[in-house]
This record gives C-alpha cells, structure tokens and sequence, in this order.
C-alpha cells in the first residue's frame, strides 16, 4: 500500500457517520484529501454490532447504513488475513481490546497507518515501531 494509505479506527468511522465535531481539524483534512486512501475493516463492524447489541449509547448506528456512507466516502474494506491473525495474536499484550489488536496488526501487515483516537495504541508505535497516528 501507498505511504498515503490509513486504516481507520472504529471511533473515528463513528465519527464521521455521524459528522462529529470530535474530529480534529487536522484530521478533517487528511480525510479530505482525495489523494489519501482510506480503509476500514470487518473488525470496526463487528465490535460496533456487538457493542450496539449490549446497548452501548455511542455504538448505535445501523451497520448496513454505516458500510453505505463508507462506501459513499469511497473507503475500501480491508479484509481479514490468516496473517492478520497470527499478527494480532503475537502483539506485546499492551492493549486487551482484541479489536483493536486486529487493527494494529492489520496496519501493521499491509503497511497501512491507524488513525485513532486512542492514546493506549501509541505504545505500540513507541515500543516497537508499529504504523500509528493518533488523532
């Protein structure tokens, strides 16, 4: 993948399905550059639907409705590889959130950059040089 290629965290996708005033400025316009290529993945959707299903406020989103304004967006799905598996499985146990394992893994893989919101994923930048951006 390019150097201009970023996997998107599943707060950020959330973010911009419901065009939030979180997003940082800066970032606004990374994803606002037509010459930067965005991905999501399985993973963002599953956690989402499970979180949906326990009735966690922020997860309340229709998943057929969100894939559509992703595709909308032109963001393309990054599947899910053995690789990636085996990846996310042997990642320092600095994050528990097995979603987010799979997405550092997955950035990691395709040499892709995370963005995300969450400061903890920064340890793996840090200790072991894996892809990430916190925005």
């Amino acid at each position: 993948m390019s150097e201009n290629s970023y996997l998107l965290d599943t707060h950020l996708l959330l973010w911009i399905a419901f065009d939030s005033k979180q997003i940082p400025k800066k970032t606004t316009l990374l994803l606002n550059d037509w010459s930067n290529h965005f991905y999501y993945s399985p993973a963002n959707l599953w956690e989402i639907g499970i979180k949906n299903q326990l009735g966690k406020k922020d997860f309340q989103i229709d998943l057929e409705l969100l894939q559509g304004v992703l595709l909308d967006h032109e963001y393309r799905l990054l599947t899910i590889s053995g690789e990636h598996a085996i990846v996310a499985n042997n990642l320092p146990n600095i994050h528990k959130d097995p979603f987010d394992r799979m997405l550092v893994a997955q950035a990691y893989c395709e040499k892709l950059t995370l963005l995300t919101s969450d400061k903890t994923l920064a340890i793996y930048k840090k200790n072991g040089g894996f892809p990430i951006q916190i925005v």
